[in-house]
């Protein structure tokens, strides 16, 4: 029988229609962003039965009608009914995360905020108000049930002169080995655990006490640490953190495990509760700035007999995994200041580092965990645009992909044949999901997200690949505009990544709203992931080493190349746009290329030089470009590898933003970016958010994400003469 060419024609159009854009008749609006809600930190019961889970939502802020805060709250959810919606079992004004349920299933711990520390409560399951465990002076987080149920650990962190001063922790006044670094000082004299009477005009003692006391009351910050540089400010404290051991009672005192001048977290009992496997760094001879070494130790539960598992000079051992029988430790290992993939291993818990196996996967791994009988080692790890969770048997070796490239896996938890997790994709950014231990029959148990999402009209990016110069498979997404119509044209954003080793792509969640927002207003969006990016590799990671420019640009541009090529794009109303490296990427692409009507450059790095003085991230600096800008090997390279070298060559209309309390990558970059290209007289923006740190966009104040969202948006129209999409 002869087909109907029409109806075929028409089953063409479904079906093209049907790849790029998603069922729903609302557009994603900017506002959206406030309805996305984050679930992460699940934990099952012991038997399985039940999931606590944690839910950040943003709400409007009670002492301010103009703002909005973000809310973290503990649900409950039965594994074996998922019938029932899941319940919300933690309210008020301050958050509450980080569940932990006790070995009987009948009380659960979790970490709230107190009188501005962090403290662990118990709320049992038998009814009732969530009980204060600890009020401890530095706070508490990260606790963890002793076999038994009868005690707690939990890890705190205070600065190295509250240590000190402190006659608990510090009883015997004792002083680190390693020198405090205050020149003219010998060794650590200056520390005075005596001081004597402050006086402005006294003796030489009585003037540094008088000098003291101004530290004290933040009158001057005192700087003789190599990292002094935090995410929002500059610090003269030196931080350190210990593994404390409580009972499981209110009225319980806590004592310090892991003493000393020592940095300790991530503790696990072993089966019979009597040794505890933590890591840390216990090198008490080096000043924490200087040694980046991390080892893995266990000690008993009175504190003696600590005992070093692993560790070598150079080498970084973290993510220690205990095995449920106390049989295996998992753990990675890597070497320091390099650029590498962390490797996997396992070993068991009593043998040595001879035992030790590694098992080979080419990808970072991340959450280690056990199954109940030792049987499995599941974990996630980003890779080709997803965020994979995989599972190995420690006899075989082999490890097992269970999730597809589509999706990203974030917290997870696995009981015999049970697997709950939470899941971002296209279609949802996050919402809780149920499957059989090799994540097969898998269904959705919440509906966080999906109530309002469903109603909404999404675009669905296609992949797409390319070979480069290097011989390397670039993989990129095309999203085309929601309401999109073929034979017409379109403006077209190209979004590019940080890192340089994020990796974008379905899976990964931070950046769904704001590609839904652009395609939803008319855009097409095109991302890529170009050589240095992370989930492809350790060779594909370090083929941008002395190299952050030209090829990486390479990589982006011809991806962009191709999608135009599709043509729908409308070629005189392209813009571009990208954050932290990725706004270097912006500045340099802009300094060698012409065809932007518009761009954004958000948080960057500008010039390599200064950014080593001015940023928290300064040792990407060597570990990249193999020195410090002063050395004559490498000073050539950070000046022709830095894109304020070619700003004479920028005039693409381009708009900046920085927070102002951004010292990841230092807010003097996009001052000297902006102020170069007012002196040339360019057209050029540049905002400042008041407050903001590197996580504005991620985390930050909710009116400043929307704010920036709308001024990118706002600027590119006034360049790309977009009225098409101005009236959407």
């Amino acid at each position: 029988m002869k087909k109907n060419p029409f109806v075929l024609l028409f089953c063409f159009l479904v079906v093209a229609l049907s790849s790029h854009a998603q069922n729903g008749k609302e557009p994603v609006k900017v506002t959206d962003l406030l309805k996305i809600k984050q679930i992460g930190s699940i934990a099952l019961t012991p038997d399985g039965n039940k999931a606590a889970f944690s839910v950040t939502s943003i709400e409007p802020d009670p002492a301010d009608a103009a703002e909005y805060k973000y809310s973290t709250q503990l649900f409950l959810m039965p594994v074996n009914n998922t019938a029932q919606a899941p319940r919300q079992i933690t309210y008020g004004s301050n958050s509450a995360s980080q569940p932990a349920w006790s070995p009987d299933g009948k009380q659960l711990a979790f970490v709230r905020a107190t009188d501005g520390k962090p403290q662990i409560y118990l709320l049992s399951m038998e009814g009732g108000e969530p009980v204060q465990l600890t009020k401890f002076t530095y706070g508490a987080n990260s606790p963890v049930w002793s076999p038994d149920g009868k005690q707690l650990l939990f890890t705190s962190g205070f600065g190295l002169k509250e240590f000190l001063s402190d006659s608990l922790l510090n009883p015997n006044k004792e002083i680190p080995k390693w020198s405090y670094e205050k020149p003219g000082f010998f060794q650590n004299e200056n520390l005075n655990l005596n001081p004597t009477r402050p006086n402005a005009d006294g003796s030489l003692a009585e003037i540094r006490s008088y000098l003291d006391k101004n530290e004290k009351d933040n009158k001057a910050k005192v700087i003789n640490q190599l990292d002094f540089q935090e995410e929002a400010g500059v610090t003269g404290s030196i931080e350190l953190s210990h593994i404390f051991i409580m009972d499981a009672r209110p009225e319980a005192t806590p004592r310090d495990l892991t003493q000393g001048f020592s940095t300790s977290y991530n503790p696990a009992f072993t089966k019979d509760g009597k040794r505890i496997v933590f890591e840390g760094d216990n090198d008490e001879s080096e000043h924490p700035d200087r040694s980046r070494e991390s080892e893995i130790f266990s000690i008993n539960t009175d504190g003696s007999g600590l005992q070093q598992l692993l560790g070598q000079k150079k080498m970084a051992y973290s993510n220690a995994a205990l095995s449920p029988s106390g049989k295996w430790l998992a753990f990675q290992y890597q070497p320091i200041n390099d650029v590498r993939i962390p490797q996997l291993a396992i070993m068991p818990l009593n043998g040595t580092e001879a035992d030790m196996v590694t098992i080979p996967y080419d990808r970072n791994k991340s959450n280690l965990t056990w199954t109940e009988d030792d049987k499995y080692l599941y974990f996630t790890s980003p890779s080709n645009g997803g965020v994979l969770l995989n599972r190995v048997s420690p006899k075989s070796k082999k490890v097992e992909q269970l999730t597809d490239f589509t999706s990203g896996v974030g917290s997870f938890a696995v009981h015999k044949n049970k697997l709950v997790y939470v899941k971002t994709e296209v279609a949802n950014p996050s919402e809780l999901y149920l499957a059989n231990a090799a994540a097969k029959n898998e269904k959705r148990i919440s509906s966080f997200n999906h109530d309002w999402v469903k109603d909404k009209k999404l675009s669905l990016p296609e992949k797409k690949t390319f070979t480069n110069s290097k011989g390397q498979t670039i993989e990129y997404w095309v999203m085309k505009p929601t309401n999109y119509e073929a034979g017409r044209k379109y403006p077209m954003l190209l979004e590019i990544h940080g890192g340089p080793t994020a990796m974008w792509g379905p899976g990964e969640g931070s950046m769904w709203h704001e590609y839904q927002f652009f395609a939803s207003r008319g855009y097409g969006v095109v991302y890529s992931n170009p050589r240095g990016s992370g989930g492809y590799g350790e060779e594909f990671m370090r083929a941008n080493m002395k190299d952050w420019g030209n090829g990486p640009a390479t990589d982006i541009l011809t991806a962009l190349d191709h999608a135009v090529a599709e043509g729908w794009a409308d070629t005189a109303r392209l813009a571009v746009t990208g954050g932290s490296y990725g706004g270097y990427m912006v500045s340099w692409i802009l300094g060698h290329d012409k065809r932007f009507a518009a761009a954004c450059s958000q948080r960057g790095v500008y010039d390599l030089g200064t950014f080593f003085g001015e940023g928290n991230a300064w040792r990407l600096v060597p570990n990249y470009f193999g020195g410090y800008p002063w050395e004559a090997d490498s000073k050539p390279i950070l000046q022709s590898e830095s894109p304020l070298t070619y700003v004479q060559n920028i005039t693409t209309p381009l708009i900046i933003f920085h927070g102002e309390n951004d010292l990841r990558t230092g807010v003097i970059q996009s001052e000297m970016l902006y102020k170069s290209l007012k002196i040339l007289n360019r057209p050029v923006e540049y905002v400042r958010h008041p407050g903001a740190t590197h996580e504005i966009t991620r985390s930050g104040n909710n009116r400043q994400r929307i704010d920036q969202m709308l001024r990118t948006y706002e600027f590119f129209e006034r360049w790309l003469n977009n009225s098409d999409t101005a009236k959407l």
